[in-house]
């Protein structure tokens, strides 16, 4: 089941189209990212979700219900810098957040300060906290009343290695105690590394959506040649379990899945039947690469 659907979402800010009839399906349970460049339409994504923003076309549904904000009861988010008041502690801050939001309760505040691994500091002030333990503070507020979805935008934006590695902890510990978890990111590797799924935007324009594995897989690249290179490109059309097959000016180019390594049985194959390679170089296809290649075709 899905706890979010899209539907040929479109927004505009005067001539400038910031969304383009995006659409895809948030699975229950994921850890689901939304990638893509600075300006890509991200944050306008999330904001219209969350009724922020209001759409120019389209619709969304949460929970398989018109998106409203009724419905935003079952929500956490987080999508600007979090903004507490310094001079008081996480706990009154808290109760601040619990208030105005009207989600949880007084008695789930030290819970939530446990979860995210602030309890230890809970009465000191905003002002002493890092960036990591401010933005573990912010997502603390949105554990407030235990929604079954949590939406972050660029959560780990502006921190320090330790805090970005700090908070891919927490978000792991969230989806593992049932979450589940949207998140926007211009980082390849936040999403590689966290999510289960993601959809690329670029420029507005839904670009694909699926699992990491399927959308971002790195692969094992074979580069070929021979004497007869005619001969060669013809004998390895039957060659398996080929993705793609590129003849270039002096070598072929072979695309097979992640983690296989055909290098013996592909040089054993020509062999038998008559070509002599004169090259055979493999190489792996980073997800920088591949990354690249969705968002700049």
């Amino acid at each position: 089941m899905s706890v979010l659907t899209l539907n040929q979402i479109f927004k505009s800010y005067g001539k400038v189209q910031a969304l383009k009839g995006v659409s895809f399906e948030v699975p229950r349970g994921s850890v689901f990212g939304i990638l893509g460049p600075n300006g890509s339409g991200k944050t306008t994504l999330l904001s219209i979700i969350l009724d922020v923003l209001n759409a120019d076309g389209g619709a969304y549904s949460w929970f398989g219900q018109p998106g409203s904000k009724l419905q935003r009861r079952g929500i956490g988010s987080l999508l600007e810098t979090p903004n507490f008041y310094h001079y008081l502690s996480a706990v009154n801050n808290l109760k601040i957040t619990q208030s105005i939001s009207g989600r949880g309760n007084e008695e789930q505040i030290m819970g939530v300060l446990k979860k995210v691994n602030l309890f230890e500091r809970r009465n000191s002030r905003f002002s002493t906290y890092s960036l990591g333990m401010k933005q573990r503070l912010a997502i603390a507020g949105t554990l407030l009343g235990n929604p079954e979805v949590l939406v972050f935008d660029e959560p780990t934006n502006g921190l320090d290695p330790v805090g970005i590695a700090e908070i891919r902890d927490l978000i792991r510990e969230l989806h593992e105690h049932g979450h589940t978890i949207i998140m926007a990111s211009h980082l390849l590797d936040e999403v590689e590394k966290v999510c289960s799924h993601v959809a690329i935007l670029k420029a507005g324009e839904l670009i694909t959506t699926g699992t990491v594995d399927e959308v971002l897989a790195d692969e094992t690249i074979v580069e070929v040649s021979a004497e007869n290179m005619t001969a060669l490109n013809e004998i390895l059309s039957a060659f398996p379990d080929v993705k793609n097959q590129q003849w270039q000016e002096h070598q072929i180019t072979l695309h097979f899945n992640k983690g296989e390594d055909p290098a013996e049985n592909l040089n054993k194959f020509c062999f038998e039947r008559g070509i002599v390679l004169k090259q055979l170089h493999t190489r792996k296809k980073k997800l920088e690469a591949r990354f690249f290649e969705l968002t700049n075709n």
